[in-house]
């Protein structure tokens, strides 16, 4: 890290942290599942944006900026419309620092797409389909419709006028998740809703599904880059269209999580509503790219930390006795857990700062190696800080977000000290 960052010291961390946005106002990184440090380890990417205490509306832009660790250089490298405020322009990095890929919006209209831009060069190609996810390789991105995220859920996918989003009511075929060839720029459906939702085995459990507004949410890439994880989500279709239902009547949506390759092969309904309901969020894949972790109250008694396999069995706590919390995922050796927590979850200190807890799996041991304040003053929950602990490729480095010094920053943690003593 070069010298011009300065070190997080409050509450004395366990490992060496640095603010990596010092002197940059408003920044966040992209998400737990996908680590803002290029491939080679030498830059960062993170998005700007232009105010902090709103949502933004269609058409306003923020920035797509490169931070240089080993100088300590930012720079802007592009300008956006293709955001909202948790996951930013969805940046995701490629097989190589010359790939950074980002959405955007023509505000013409109202259609999304990505971006793949060479950072080091400014050299850009429109891609026909927008980025939630990138291949490891950078060969594919994937992504559900990002217009319409916000029927759910506001701040993942990008800002459009109302009036102009598209509604399904039951399992559609023209609308489900996309894979884009980066090579050549081309996208087309790799699966409808309707397809998902007629293969998945076992079912996906839904009542009177041709009476449900059915979506398409997150969707993962798992590290080898051949399975994806597909999020499906859906609330009762009323005479009128509804969006944001997380605000209007939260406890109407269901969900599910599907697994599938690349190939077109079979399809698994890995955790679905009747799993759900029970209380979870957070769900990402393990290292190994066949098993996914995430938060659920498996015995209605608490969040508990569980897996299960990608084809849907083997579902199981991981530990039986310690509090699930935040973006968890699993480290490679195997031993350990990194999570964060939400600031009203009981797993907080209660004053606006949240743990980076480290788990030990065998003991069930939990240390604190951050304590941060995530809690800023915007009462919208869309506006709100999520540490989001993301590893870089090398499972040494990770990237979380802050709310410091009146502003979002981005700091970057050396978790050596800890791997070390494994």
């Amino acid at each position: 890290m070069h010298k011009s960052f300065p070190r997080y010291q409050e509450f004395n961390p366990m490992v060496p942290v640095w603010c990596v946005t010092p002197d940059r106002p408003g920044c966040i990184h992209r998400f737990f599942d996908t680590s803002p440090i290029s491939p080679s380890g030498r830059y960062l990417a993170v998005f700007q944006l232009p105010f902090e205490d709103r949502r933004p509306e269609p058409g306003e832009s923020g920035n797509v900026c490169v931070v240089d660790l080993e100088t300590g250089v930012s720079r802007v490298v592009a300008e956006t419309c293709g955001w909202e405020p948790q996951m930013g322009a969805n940046i995701n990095w490629g097989g190589t620092d010359h790939e950074l890929f980002f959405n955007d919006v023509d505000t013409r209209n109202w259609k999304p797409f990505a971006w793949k831009l060479d950072p080091l060069t400014g050299k850009r190609r429109r891609m026909e389909g927008a980025v939630y996810h990138a291949s490891p390789d950078g060969r594919w991105l994937i992504s559900a419709n990002m217009t319409t995220m916000r029927k759910t859920q506001p701040g993942y996918g990008v800002c459009i006028p109302i009036e102009t989003m598209r509604r399904n009511v039951g399992p559609v075929r023209d609308d489900g998740f996309y894979l884009t060839d980066t090579s050549t720029g081309k996208s087309r459906m790799l699966a409808s809703i309707a397809d998902l939702l007629a293969r998945a085995t076992p079912p996906v459990r839904i009542d009177n599904p041709g009476q449900q507004e059915i979506y398409g949410f997150h969707s993962k890439f798992n590290p080898q880059g051949d399975r994806l994880m597909l999020s499906l989500r859906w609330f009762p279709a009323t005479d009128e269209p509804r969006w944001d239902l997380f605000e209007i009547d939260y406890y109407a949506v269901r969900y599910a999580w599907i697994t599938m390759g690349l190939d077109g092969g079979p399809i698994y309904c890995a955790v679905g509503p009747e799993q759900w309901e029970k209380g979870g969020h957070h769900a990402t894949w393990f290292p190994d790219g066949k098993r996914i972790s995430m938060n659920l109250e498996i015995d209605r008694n608490g969040m508990r930390f569980v897996q299960v396999n990608a084809d849907g069995t083997n579902l199981r706590k991981i530990l039986d006795d310690v509090q699930g919390s935040g973006h968890p995922t699993m480290h490679p050796d195997g031993q350990h857990l990194l999570t964060d927590t939400y600031t009203h979850e009981k797993t907080a200190f209660g004053d606006g700062t949240i743990p980076l807890h480290w788990v030990d799996l065998k003991t069930g041991q939990k240390e604190v190696v951050v304590r941060i304040n995530t809690l800023q003053p915007c009462k919208d929950i869309v506006m709100r800080i999520d540490a989001h602990p993301a590893w870089d490729r090398t499972w040494r480095y990770v990237t979380f977000n802050a709310f410091v010094g009146g502003t979002r920053r981005v700091f970057v943690a050396d978790m050596k000290p800890l791997l070390s003593s494994c």
